[in-house]
């Protein structure tokens, strides 16, 4: 399942190359609470089909009531529309209380450009695209910083990645349930595992399986800041090699299932064997996940997913979600001075 914004360009590339009349809105800024962030997109055909999303559905439908049924969808340049300015109105279109958001609507983007986009954003290059208000000229730049859409007034710019990916070493049961997830969010999937034994039981299509040694496949991978790399083999020989390397990427999360007796263990063993530091292993999360007392595989990967989305999105999360912090607290007994000595019992449902 490709990343939101790439397929609704693709989508809406298709509609036009179709000679179909179709608009491109994007959320370009919002005061008070808003269903969707600034950046967001949606495209409309002149057939009603609608994809990806501005709001929970009540502006779409307007959309398509101004512009597809009222066939009204004609030349010109972008305009501007703003939601929610009043409070009946914030009800009608079903926005928050006190939310207003501005779209930015463009008439029939060029065929040319849309599809020079999808295919920079297909080969994995992340991509300005500068959108002049006077007349509808979009120019199209590679960029190497992701960055939020920026609105000028007489321009508008907004940042286009390729989908986020996430590279799982271990083939296991976990890895499937963690699998489905995140393609769910729209990340493109890649398992490692040299182990042919685990690859044959390997269950759910849409995934990459790469069978090189875990070290080797992530200097091939080209990790970027859109890369997250999670070993769930509990092998160190295919995980600890593995996660050193990631260390040295962008990756914008990097972890390893385990207990905290596991992952104290891992950290030693690279410190004292791989020249590591506390400093250079300060990027490598274990036990990874929030707690939510996980124990089964479907809960323990709702747990990591939840983490994972937290990080991208830049959410620090509360310390009792923590999965370390929290199993600490709970081990503890209120009268004691001291954990007691099983304190270090399943973490998200693995021992040590």
């Amino acid at each position: 399942m490709e990343n939101l914004d790439v397929t609704v360009l693709r989508t809406l590339h298709g509609w036009r190359a179709q000679g179909l009349r179709a608009l491109l809105v994007t959320v370009v800024r919002t005061w008070g609470s808003s269903p969707r962030p600034v950046g967001s997109i949606m495209a409309l055909c002149e057939t009603g089909a609608v994809v990806g999303s501005v709001s929970g559905g009540c502006i779409e439908d307007d959309l398509i009531d101004r512009y597809s049924r009222a066939q009204a969808i004609g030349e010109g340049p972008p305009q501007r529309a703003r939601y929610g300015i009043t409070a009946d109105e914030a009800h009608r279109f079903g926005l928050p209380c006190g939310g207003t958001l501005e779209l930015v609507i463009e008439f029939n983007p060029d065929t040319r450009a849309l599809a020079d986009l999808v295919q920079a954003l297909s080969e994995g290059q992340l991509m300005e695209r500068h959108l002049s208000m006077a007349d509808g000229v979009v120019q199209l730049r590679p960029t190497h910083t992701p960055a939020a859409l920026h609105d000028e007034g007489a321009f508008v710019r907004n940042t286009f990645g390729p989908e986020y990916r996430m590279l799982l070493i271990g083939a296991g049961q976990l890895a499937e349930y963690l699998t489905t997830m995140a393609q769910f969010c729209g990340f493109a999937v890649c398992v490692c595992d040299p182990r042919e034994e685990y690859r044959k039981s390997w269950q759910l299509s849409g995934v990459t399986l790469l069978t090189g040694m875990p070290d080797d496949v992530v200097r091939e991978f080209r990790v970027d800041r859109r890369t997250c790399v999670i070993a769930l083999s509990h092998d160190p020989k295919l995980d600890d090699l593995a996660l050193l390397e990631a260390l040295e990427t962008p990756a914008f999360y990097v972890g390893a299932i385990g207990s905290r007796r596991n992952n104290e263990a891992r950290r030693v063993r690279m410190i004292e064997h791989f020249d590591q530091t506390e400093q250079s292993l300060a990027r490598l999360r274990g036990p990874i996940g929030v707690y939510i007392g996980s124990k089964t595989p479907p809960e323990i990967a709702v747990s990591i997913m939840a983490e994972v989305l937290a990080v991208k999105n830049d959410v620090t999360l509360p310390r009792d979600l923590d999965v370390a912090c929290a199993k600490n607290a709970q081990s503890v007994d209120p009268l004691q001075t001291q954990a007691p000595a099983d304190a270090d019992g399943p973490v998200c449902g693995v021992r040590a």
